[in-house]
């Protein structure tokens, strides 16, 4: 591999570390050497609508304190509860906009650079895929045109089939991305998802969609759910492909299946990925 000047940063997904209080969360993560935490609202507050600015901006300067950055947002619809995006009852989804335009300041308040639309309960449908496909879409179109107000990136999601039948391929969500035209409504690449799903290499894809600019971020994790390094997926071809692409980015690591456990997931894959990094560039 011809190395990249640039070196992806390091995140964690900080539900790994549930329910550690988040200094903790902080602390050890950075000790492993992480850069930046990818926050699950939840994790912070049971219901992450009533986080108010001050409390938000706490939490930045307790990331920043430990030398890390809050990255992004991700999990973002769990709570509260009874939103979704693809609801018949346009009541339903009028609150989830609010929760998710709220969701987005909050990004902003603590120093994320961007918002991971996954969440497949509330966009999977009760009604046909074609429907919720299309209601599914107004509020990914009206999300990006919020995260262009604060300055942040809202990315849709593809998901595997066994998790929702709304988008689950990055030809899916880049469909929805290139028709909206919204400088900051993008996709990215679950590992997991996408090995699961996309009939292409992932190496294949990246090289092909990256340089479109629609594709910006991107979870390391294994098919298996644990993560990367920690089941039969091979990531250096995955690096390497970002490599060429010139990528700096965040690289958050989103496990799952936690083995032996949160914090023990935590620094095998940072020894993992940062290992096949330093063997790239020597």
């Amino acid at each position: 591999m011809t190395p990249s000047a640039i070196t992806p940063r390091l995140a964690l997904c900080n539900e790994v570390l549930a329910p550690w209080p988040f200094e903790r969360q902080c602390e050890y993560a950075a000790a492993l050497g992480y850069r930046g935490l990818e926050v699950a609202p939840y994790t912070l507050q049971a219901d992450p609508l009533q986080i108010t600015d001050a409390q938000a901006r706490q939490w930045a300067a307790i990331a920043s304190d430990h030398g890390l950055q809050v990255s992004g947002l991700h999990w973002l619809l769990v709570a509260p509860a009874g939103l979704s995006i693809s609801h018949p009852d346009a009541a339903v989804r009028a609150r989830t906009v609010q929760a998710i335009e709220r969701l987005i300041e909050l990004c902003a308040l603590l120093g994320g650079s961007y918002l991971v639309h996954g969440s497949p309960k509330q966009r999977s449908p009760q009604q046909s895929v074609d429907d919720a496909l299309a209601r599914a879409t107004e509020v990914w179109v009206a999300a990006g045109a919020c995260a262009a107000r604060f300055g942040v990136t809202y990315c849709i999601e593809p998901l595997a089939r066994d998790q929702t039948s709304v988008v689950n391929t990055l030809e899916q969500a880049l469909a929805i991305v290139r028709q909206a035209g919204l400088p900051r409504l993008k996709t990215m690449l679950d590992t997991s998802s996408a090995g699961a799903t996309e009939v292409e290499p992932l190496p294949a894809l990246i090289d092909r969609w990256w340089p479109s600019g629609d594709l910006v971020h991107v979870q390391l994790n294994d098919r298996n759910r644990r993560g990367p390094g920690q089941g039969e997926d091979r990531f250096a071809p995955i690096l390497a492909a970002l490599a060429r692409q010139g990528y700096g980015g965040w690289l958050a690591m989103e496990p799952f299946d936690y083995v032996p456990d949160g914090a023990g997931c935590a620094a095998h894959a940072m020894g993992y990925v940062r290992g096949l990094l330093e063997a790239a560039a020597a």
